[in-house]
């Protein structure tokens, strides 16, 4: 397994990233702390969170995902400079407007480095574009994490080309850090948020990008064939989205690939991601053991031209 450097933040990463939405979720401390270890244990460096993770969960405040980590890494099953975690500021929390002001950037940054025990974060993101704060003036909260040494690089998520362009000319304008990952939405179903414009972007200026959900939330694992499927399951409303023409062919795309390889759907559709153009390595989440040998063995799957032809025409 090869690791790969994240843009020009200086971060080197493997090909694939842990989703952490699911820590105190769906899968409680204890399963999180057996999901990590192993993870760590084969090889692999990277976290992902956000100060939001989960407040959609009724009695949840948001920041549950990162006190998980935060108490993992206190066990010191890994050392905290193996580590590399990604953490994320600016979705709005239930009917609460954070944004990305400068005072609420330095507020939840202050917290996330409380909940996660440690006194930096590797990689600090903007979770979405905020249009009621200039660009100049996030960049600058930004700077002054990164001053501080509270922040070792920074990016943002969900910014489309137009957007991410207009954060790159006015960090060059003002002389300010810039973005140097993005986190956009991309899978073998949902392609347009990524490919095009802004991966171009991307690559032009070796940008590094960490792609959320590889898996398009669960669909991808080939466990939800019909309607019923998908009844009394998180984020059914998602799942069930996928459920057309289009769907099936990527299904019977990646029941072909998984044959080939002797693998699973889940694995080869995460694989997919990670050899795309422009991208460093794609998030994925699992909640069991079982889950997580498909995502690591994802990370090690080298899927031939003729598959990966056969799996970009089925999700064209």
């Amino acid at each position: 397994m090869k690791m790969r450097p994240l843009g020009r933040t200086g971060l080197t990463i493997a090909p694939v990233v842990f989703g952490g939405n699911v820590f105190g979720w769906t899968a409680d401390e204890r399963t999180s702390f057996d999901l990590l270890d192993a993870f760590f244990d084969a090889g692999y460096n990277t976290i992902d969170t956000a100060d939001v993770y989960s407040a959609w969960v009724d009695g949840h405040e948001g920041g549950e995902s990162e006190t998980i980590i935060g108490k993992w890494l206190k066990r010191g099953h890994v050392a905290r400079d193996k580590t590399v975690i990604v953490t994320k500021v600016g979705f709005d929390n239930r009917e609460r407007k954070t944004g990305l002001s400068a005072n609420w950037i330095a507020e939840a940054a202050e917290a996330s480095l409380k909940r996660l025990g440690t006194d930096y974060i590797d990689l600090y993101l903007a979770h979405k574009p905020d249009p009621d704060v200039a660009i100049e003036e996030t960049l600058e909260a930004f700077e002054k994490l990164k001053t501080q040494g509270k922040v070792r690089s920074i990016g943002c998520s969900n910014y489309d080309a137009e957007e991410l362009q207009a954060s790159l000319d006015a960090a060059k304008a003002k002389g300010l850090p810039r973005f140097d990952v993005l986190q956009p939405e991309y899978n073998l179903y949902t392609r347009d948020r990524f490919e095009g414009p802004i991966a171009d972007l991307c690559i032009r200026e070796e940008i590094g990008v960490i792609s959320y959900y590889a898996l398009a939330a669960g669909f991808l694992t080939g466990k939800y064939r019909k309607t019923e499927d998908t009844e009394g399951v998180a984020r059914s409303y998602r799942v069930g989205s996928y459920l057309d023409d289009k769907g099936y062919r990527i299904l019977a795309a990646l029941d072909q690939v998984a044959a080939e390889t002797k693998t699973n759907p889940a694995t080869v559709a995460i694989a997919w991601v990670a050899a795309r153009p422009g991208i460093t390595a794609p998030i994925a989440s699992a909640t069991s053991l079982r889950q997580l040998e498909s995502l690591i063995a994802a990370g090690r799957l080298q899927l031939s031209e003729a598959q990966m032809r056969l799996l970009n025409e089925a999700g064209a």
